[in-house]
């Protein structure tokens, strides 16, 4: 008998971040039978970074429900109460199977909380990953709260472990985003120019994020930060953060950028983001990509502050104080278009192919849903 026929497995997404990773497991499940759900939530459904919910409902393949968690300012904790609310009624009402849910983020916790407390099946997609910043707090709570954990490495599955999760409910399958990175794009780089207005023939990307826990001095990093990326007179393209506390603050210096070598977008699509950051020169930020697609592909990012903190040990990966212009300055300058060797720290690119062989294992869907403590001293 097919395990996957008339099972209901929910993903939830909340940026364009996690649905680039969640996107090749949700269409590997669905070629195997599987029904898709989506639920859309987060900077999804905020039209100033983007509309990235309409990424999603272009997939005919999934069903989706969106729901508007947050205004702009709202505090976290509110976030969090608001997502509960509106994840329970709608998980309740289709009932689904198991629910895969990803990362760090509140609306994680939030969905996290509803499956636990009301007796869900669910997947917890690339725990055990430290950050050194509150994301790091909400990925260890996923852990806890999710019943099964695919991880991206043999030293998340570790760390996975250390938090008292059963070896047998931890899987190592590799990180999601690069089966699509490592496959073609279906656009050419000419293509991705042509959409988002890039002219530069050269360029770098950089992505600097809020860190919730550094408010105070975020505007002072990011002002460091653009000095820097301003004196290479190397062209970049700026995606604007996402919209955590302390987004404002970055986004008032990035207005200050000479838009003649500088191009700012709120978003991209995921295939095209693929395409762009294949192709450039270097990568600058706080973004997970600097740390895991970037040595992929044996192309020098530059890991400034804590966000990302003991992330990453490639040696395409140049951790950098978030306040060192000089420093900053200097390896873009001779980090500009080095090329490394590819890492297989993250995977292979096949994590879809792994998910999919998991979940149509009986013994999954036969688990007790009672969680308990492994002790391994």
């Amino acid at each position: 008998m097919n395990l996957s026929v008339g099972k209901k497995l929910l993903f939830v997404t909340g940026t364009r971040a996690d649905f680039g990773k969640l996107l090749p497991l949700a269409l590997e499940s669905y070629k195997k039978g599987f029904k898709i759900f989506f639920f859309i939530t987060g900077m999804h459904m905020l039209e100033k970074y983007g509309g990235t919910k309409e990424e999603v409902r272009k997939y005919k393949e999934f069903e989706t429900f969106e729901f508007l968690n947050q205004r702009e300012g709202d505090p976290q904790d509110v976030i969090l109460a608001k997502t509960i609310l509106g994840f329970s009624d709608y998980i309740n009402e289709i009932n689904p199977d198991m629910v895969i849910i990803h990362g760090d983020r509140v609306e994680a916790v939030a969905c996290s909380i509803v499956c636990a407390t009301n007796y869900f099946l669910s997947i917890h997609i690339e725990g055990g990953e430290i950050s050194g910043t509150v994301d790091e707090i909400f990925r260890h709570c996923n852990t806890k709260l999710c019943s099964f954990h695919m991880v991206s490495s043999e030293v998340a599955k570790k760390r996975v472990l250390q938090l008292g999760e059963p070896e047998k409910n931890i899987f190592v399958i590799g990180s999601p985003e690069l089966d699509a990175h490592s496959k073609d794009s279906g656009v050419t780089l000419n293509e991705v120019k042509k959409r988002y207005d890039i002219y530069f023939e050269e360029y770098g990307i950089c992505i600097f994020h809020p860190v919730t826990s550094e408010l105070d001095t975020i505007a002072d990093q990011a002002k460091s930060l653009f000095k820097a990326l301003s004196d290479s007179n190397r062209n970049f393209v700026v995606i604007l953060p996402n919209n955590d506390p302390g987004c404002l603050k970055i986004k008032k210096e990035i207005q200050k950028l000479d838009k003649k070598r500088f191009k700012v977008l709120p978003s991209m699509r995921f295939n095209f983001f693929s395409e762009l950051i294949k192709n450039c020169s270097i990568f600058v930020g706080n973004s997970s990509a600097g740390v895991r697609e970037l040595p992929f592909f044996g192309i020098c990012s530059l890991d400034i502050g804590t966000r990302q903190l003991n992330r990453s040990n490639y040696k395409s990966v140049k951790t950098i104080n978030s306040n060192d212009t000089e420093k900053i300055l200097y390896h873009i300058q001779i980090g500009w278009n080095k090329k490394y060797k590819k890492s297989m720290g993250y995977g292979d690119g096949n994590a879809a192919e792994s998910f999919v062989k998991v979940i149509l294992e009986k013994n999954l869907w036969n688990s007790s849903l009672q969680k308990n403590f492994r002790d391994y001293l």
